[in-house]
């Protein structure tokens, strides 16, 4: 043996990302083409997962892999290497969706940057970076664009309340302009030779032109430098046309006898209209941050502190520390999450959860920042900091959906890329036309400004994200956060809603409410029971031992759970079994003896458990069974009753017993029912319903819904259930109320609806605007208040979003 046969090469384990695949034969595709890269050991690609485990040996790069993938035509992130950045940035400057679109253009070009997405209403950028890529390289890349840029620090409040811009700029422009525009506003009464001497116009004019419009020109180089186009541009470029023709007709024609027409009142005007709609749109704009603001309003900035001494201080939240007592008195917000330790009190937790009823605090149980303390004192030992309370948590989700982007905004962007230069094309066609047909210069030149002021692509840009943000907003008014864009555009589709029962249409704390011993011996059977299930989470286990005596004679070893069946262990030598029916099939365990109480337990709905030992030497010995009780929760037949008048079918998925789920099913009205299902089914049966073309949400509350929730179309969690259901979920419910479902899915088809109506007026402003401005049909003042509407009409339509409230069932 050579020693060069003695070294061993080391292997790595990568996973990498894939966007683009589609079905099985992308798989096998994808799988060929790592598999012939150089140094690759092995590789499996996952479908459902979007990802691709590869084994390389040491001394070749990711880099090849991502270079093959991405050659045949898919794209692949290396996710197992250090751990990509977010960060968010507030832009300034931006003026319409063409913005928009090369600000995303300018971030995806720069080094190190996964992701942008750029959000107009909320003037934000939300962009993922490669680990080790410095965040300022961003804010350089903006600044060369023409844009101002900054950083938002992680966990930092959202700033208070902007200001409007100043509205005297708009007195000062109309001040100037109604001189102007007033011969022609009188001329209908018979003042037909009432005008102002061109020098006095010119007067007028100028400042509105170069001193409001200052910042039309502004953003307009800034455009030009970088080789693009943007409203400001257009209202530039139309405004310095209709000047420009008015100074030229003035000063060369004058010396022929009299000057041609003059054109200053209309520019003046159209400045003057767009400044005004800027206003009027900032003004709206600020409405839909109204859900962040109320949720900020509800963080104190100082909590009391319990010192070691006795002593009480107050200090900055920032300050506090986990285990930290903090005092709160009556009527005061609660400042920390936490857990009550001394005193009692109620405390009303509707801004969190929508729903305005008193909850009553003692010792031990948990208080969420945010809500507002009524009668008593409280001491509160803190379990989250303030940058990570539920609070603060919800604030990132809600902010986190309004910067989001929505599908078909990314459409929308596609078609502003291209808008201005379309626009412009269509402007200098119009002056060529009427001038080539018409011999008119001057008229073309006119209707050309009109053709430049109408078109508006602000309103494109704000036509989605303005409807995103009311509608995320006014759903955590109610309780119901919703996680980002995608899951509200998706939401409104659904057709299907697939409940996970215990927890989530019942109450989730069954109740013991039978034991039958084959020996007649209860006792014996519960001792036995509760010596296997101590220890336990599991809420049959709660039943039980709350059932049962704290004193215990029995004590059980090896405890081994089985998950979706129940648990094993041994007692005093003996192992014992306690679990459902599919165990018992399992171990071939006989049931026969207890068959007529077996069945009166699932006619009643109940969840039965059966003990039995187990030696080798021996068949399996029947001990007893235990049935158990959980309570329907007292909404749940309304939120079915309410998502059927919505026309979407529901579907109950158990690991129950068949007849005790169909017994729940019937009393409920749910149209199907699947059960006995083991935890790791669930996600099987929710891509059948899906494979069948249906769009689907999964409601549930539990860690074993969690692989149920992500399969779905819309994984929707009930926020009193386990955390990684949550984190999975696109949707969380801030409390266990079913009715919130159809209500989820309610105010998505509303703000769906609001998008659509959206960009049906952007359109339509500009699909008749434009055509009726180059046929010379359109005024160009009345053009430029055309355009100022469209974008104010945008957002107070999606406004009108926040009058949305939940139907209540009686």
């Amino acid at each position: 043996m050579t020693p060069s046969a003695l070294v061993m090469s080391s292997n790595r384990l990568l996973k990498f990302d894939i966007d683009g695949m589609s079905c099985a034969s992308c798989v096998s595709h994808i799988e060929n083409v790592l598999r012939n890269t150089p140094g690759v050991v092995n590789a499996n690609v996952n479908l459902a997962m979007e990802n691709a485990q590869v084994t390389l040996q040491d001394g070749h790069s990711e880099a090849s892999i991502l270079a093959a993938v991405n050659a045949a035509g898919y794209q692949a992130r290396q996710v197992n290497a250090l751990a990509d950045t977010e960060v968010k940035m507030n832009i300034q400057g931006m003026s319409c969706a063409s913005c928009v679109a090369h600000i995303e253009s300018v971030l995806l070009a720069s080094h190190g940057v996964v992701s942008a997405a750029v959000n107009l209403a909320t003037e934000t950028a939300q962009v993922v970076l490669k680990a080790g890529v410095a965040p300022s390289t961003l804010l350089d890349a903006i600044a060369a664009a023409g844009y101002k840029a900054s950083l938002v620090l992680a966990n930092s409040p959202a700033p208070a309340r902007e200001s409007a811009p100043a509205l005297w700029p708009i007195w000062l422009g109309a001040l100037l302009s109604l001189p102007l525009v007033l011969p022609m506003l009188l001329e209908p009464f018979g003042f037909h030779h009432w005008a102002l001497a061109a020098w006095i116009q010119f007067l007028l004019a100028t400042p509105v032109q170069f001193g409001l419009g200052a910042r039309f020109y502004r953003s307009a180089w800034q455009a030009v430098r970088n080789r693009r186009g943007n409203m400001d541009l257009l209202v530039a470029l139309g405004t310095s046309a209709a000047y420009g023709l008015s100074v030229y007709h003035w000063l060369f024609e004058s010396s022929t006898g009299s000057p041609g027409a003059l054109y200053f009142e209309a520019s003046s005007v159209i400045v003057t209209l767009v400044l005004l709609g800027k206003w009027l749109e900032s003004r709206a704009k600020q409405e839909t941050t109204a859900a962040i603001r109320a949720l900020q309003a509800l963080r104190p900035a100082t909590a009391r502190l319990r010192q070691a001494d006795g002593q009480t201080i107050e200090v900055a939240l920032e300050q506090l520390r986990l285990g930290d007592l903090v005092l709160i008195l009556p009527g005061e917000q609660v400042p920390v999450d936490g857990v009550v330790r001394e005193g009692q009190s109620e405390q009303d937790e509707s801004m969190l959860t929508g729903e305005s009823i008193l909850i009553n605090k003692e010792i031990g149980s948990k208080v969420t920042g945010g809500a507002i303390n009524h009668d008593g004192v409280l001491l509160v030992a803190t379990t989250a900091l303030s940058t990570e309370s539920t609070l603060s948590n919800i604030i990132r989700m809600v902010e986190d959906a309004q910067a989001g982007k929505a599908q078909i905004q990314r459409l929308v962007d596609q078609v502003s890329a291209v808008f201005v230069p379309v626009v412009l094309v269509l402007a200098l066609m119009t002056c060529l036309g009427w001038w080539y047909w018409g011999g008119q210069l001057e008229t073309g030149i006119v209707y050309a400004v009109a053709v430049l002021v109408i078109a508006c692509p602000c309103a494109l840009g704000l036509a989605t994200p303005t409807a995103i943000m009311v509608g995320t907003g006014v759903a955590a008014k109610f309780g119901i956060l919703i996680k980002d864009a995608a899951a509200l555009e998706l939401a409104h589709k659904v057709d299907v809603v697939v409940f996970d029962k215990t927890g989530t249409l019942t109450q989730g704390k069954p109740s013991l409410v039978q034991l039958i011993a084959l020996d007649n011996d209860q006792t014996r059977l519960l001792e036995l029971a509760a010596a296997l299930q101590r220890g336990s989470e599991h809420p049959l286990a709660q039943a039980v031992l709350a059932k049962a005596d704290e004193q215990q004679r029995f004590k059980a070893e090896n405890i081994q759970a089985l998950p979706g069946r129940g648990i094993a262990g041994e007692i005093l030598g003996t192992q014992y079994l306690l679990g459902n029916q599919r165990l018992m099939q399992e171990h071939h365990v006989d049931t026969a003896a207890m068959q007529q109480a077996h069945r009166q337990a699932q006619a009643n709905g109940q969840t039965v458990s059966w003990l039995v030992a187990q030696n080798e030497a021996q068949s399996p010995k029947l001990i007893g069974m235990l049935a158990f009780s959980d309570q329907l929760k007292s909404t749940a037949k309304d939120a079915i009753i309410q998502l059927r008048a919505l026309q979407v079918k529901t579907v109950m998925l158990s690991g129950d017993n068949r007849a005790a789920a169909l017994r729940v099913a019937e009393q409920l009205g749910i149209d199907e029912v699947i059960a006995e299902v083991l935890p790791q089914e669930k996600a099987l049966h929710i891509e059948a319903i899906r494979a069948r073309g249906h769009v689907v949400a999964m409601v549930g509350d539990g860690v074993n819904d969690a692989p149920a929730l992500a399969a779905a179309d819309v994984g929707i969690a009930m926020g009193t259930g386990a955390d990684v259901a949550m984190h999975v979920a696109g949707v969380t419910l801030m409390r266990g109320d079913p009715q919130l479902v159809s209500q989820t899915i309610e105010v998505s088809r509303l703000t769906y609806r609001k998008i659509r109506q959206n960009l049906f007026w952007a359109f339509i402003f500009n699909t008749i605007g434009i055509p009726l401005a180059a046929f010379g049909l359109l005024n160009p003042m009345i053009a430029g208040g055309a355009m100022a509407f469209s974008s104010v009409s945008v957002v107070s339509n999606a406004l009108l979003l926040r009058r949305w409230g939940p139907r209540r069932q009686k």
